[in-house]
């Protein structure tokens, strides 16, 4: 169940992937509109500079009049002001900083840097709800199944009892049974004890590695992501830096949208490392309880195997003295 989930969410991860690609490839084939404003802005601009010439040829031509000359002179600061203010209210925003936007102006490195972590995330929590399901049905069925064999008084009582509802502790019956029936015609108790002991190890080691089966992913993405974040994050921003170098402006305007598509990066990373690493601590306290559990059962099967040989042993001595 848990790998059927996790393979179904992994294909949703990746079409959602290749939609994100789709998005982008729309919206590089669109013009952008902030180009275009300061392509327009020099060639506004270009007209009004003969402007200054013929201001100033009329005051020379009329050197009687004072006022003449003055008006001109006022007139051309507010004409340049005045297109100054048009310029600057034509001109857009150059970027739209949502994160879905920054993700799509991100470079190929960052990008692939954030749908990993997004991958990562998704994984995270596909391993805390199949493993929440799990844990909860299996604690459950465990705890009933050792309710239920706690009054029986043999071996054969006890599995007829509890049938296949648990699996480990049903596994530790069959142990004890299969030892029991094989050093039949043997009179040392404690050599069928320790080798009934031997098999229920294996069965505890067994059901601890399927149990935490998933558990060194999430640590490896609680410990991994924020590097893998910060490497995005270095990347996009020695991407502006040269972008900066390229543009010869420090306008913020300019460089703050690619620092903040970097630094998205390293958002998305503490995002799938911080769940990570609470849910492995979680899982991890609630796998040891189980385990405590799975030793009690192992107890169980071993008191019911020691009934049953001394329960054997009272019926030689008996058939002995008759």
């Amino acid at each position: 169940m848990f790998r059927t989930i996790l393979n179904l969410l992994t294909a949703i991860a990746l079409c959602a992937s290749a939609s994100a690609g789709l998005a982008q490839q729309n919206a590089a084939s669109q013009p952008i509109p902030y180009l275009n404003a300061q392509a327009a802005a020099p060639a506004a601009a270009t007209p009004s500079a003969p402007a200054a010439p013929q201001a100033v040829a009329p005051a020379a031509a009329q050197p009687t009049s004072a006022t003449a000359t003055a008006v001109p002179a006022a007139s051309a600061p507010e004409a340049g002001g005045d297109n100054a203010k048009s310029l600057k209210s034509t001109v857009p925003v150059p970027h739209d900083l949502s994160p879905w936007s920054m993700f799509l102006s991100a470079g190929v490195i960052v990008k692939a840097v954030m749908i990993g972590l997004a991958f990562a995330s998704l994984v995270t929590w596909t391993i805390f709800i199949a493993k929440m399901i799990e844990l909860s049905v299996v604690r459950g069925k465990l705890r009933r199944s050792l309710k239920t064999i706690s009054e029986t008084r043999s071996l054969a009582e006890a599995q007829f009892a509890l049938g296949s509802k648990t699996r480990v502790l049903s596994a530790f019956l069959a142990a004890a049974m299969r030892e029991a029936r094989l050093s039949a015609g043997i009179s040392s108790d404690s050599g069928i004890k320790e080798r009934a002991a031997s098999s229920f190890t294996e069965i505890s080691r067994a059901e601890a590695r399927r149990i935490r089966l998933g558990m060194g992913l999430l640590a490896t993405i609680g410990a991994t992501s924020p590097f893998v974040g910060l490497f995005g994050t270095v990347w996009g921003i020695m991407n502006s830096f040269i972008g900066i170098s390229k543009a010869q402006t420090t306008n913020l305007a300019v460089v703050a949208p690619g620092i903040a598509e970097a630094l998205l990066a390293t958002a998305i990373g503490l995002v799938a490392a911080i769940p990570a690493v609470i849910i492995y601590n979680h899982f991890a306290r609630v796998t040891k309880t189980h385990l405590e559990q799975v030793s009690r059962a192992s107890g169980a099967a071993a008191r019911l195997l020691s009934r049953d040989l001394d329960r054997g042993h009272g019926g030689a001595h008996v058939r002995a003295a008759e």
